[in-house]
């Protein structure tokens, strides 16, 4: 699903300068699109349970992981405001760039860095954050174990690990978790369609 988001907007995207001071009303047209897909989105997929998941709050440091057009990203922005801080990741910069202007529209971007990462690294400073969501991406890596026990190093005491992805994805996911180390604290299936995993360090935090 992100993917594809992240395709579709990508194409939209390519538009927008010309929509700058178009009398023809584009401009206008874009943002209703994106704010339409947002309410899509979050009626479909529920992002309040992955923000209950990751336990965050006003303060909290929280890393998106293969944050694309920010889908997500607006929700954990509002749950850490005021002090709070989400860094939001992707191999892609201009997918970030997508990112930055639902931000700006939203009134979050303050709150929120965006990094371009390597697609099998997780580009985090080390003992700093309260939890990391990976949503529909940890699929991707061409082995989630040593990038997981590589982020159990980015938490800080007691920090999360949530994973979100679809169902079918769900076995290799655990699997991999189990692999690196973690512990599973929570389980839920919010919507039909994905499940969502929490997890904390448990012996990959202490090796």
């Amino acid at each position: 699903m992100r993917a594809l988001l992240l395709v579709l907007l990508v194409a939209t995207g390519c538009g927008r300068n010309e929509a700058v001071g178009d009398p023809s009303g584009s401009g206008a047209r874009l943002i209703n699109d994106t704010a339409r897909e947002q309410a899509r989105f979050d009626a479909e997929r529920r992002p309040e349970k992955v923000v209950e998941a990751l336990g965050i709050g006003p303060g909290s440091k929280v890393a998106d992981i293969g944050a694309g057009s920010g889908l997500l990203t607006v929700h954990l922005a509002r749950a850490v405001k005021p002090n709070g801080r989400v860094v939001a990741t992707d191999i892609d910069g201009a997918v970030l760039d997508l990112l930055q202007s639902r931000l700006a529209a939203a009134g979050l971007a303050d709150l929120v860095d965006r990094r371009v990462v390597g697609a099998e690294q997780p580009g985090l400073e080390a003992g700093v954050y309260d939890a990391i969501l990976l949503a529909e991406v940890d699929h991707y890596f061409s082995d989630e174990v040593p990038w997981l026990k590589e982020a159990t190093r980015a938490l800080k005491p007691g920090g999360r690990i949530v994973i979100s992805n679809r169902i079918h994805h769900r076995q290799k996911s655990m699997a991999a978790a189990q692999r690196a180390g973690l512990k599973i604290e929570a389980e839920s299936t919010p919507v039909p369609t994905h499940f969502i995993a929490v997890f904390t360090a448990g012996t990959a935090g202490s090796k």
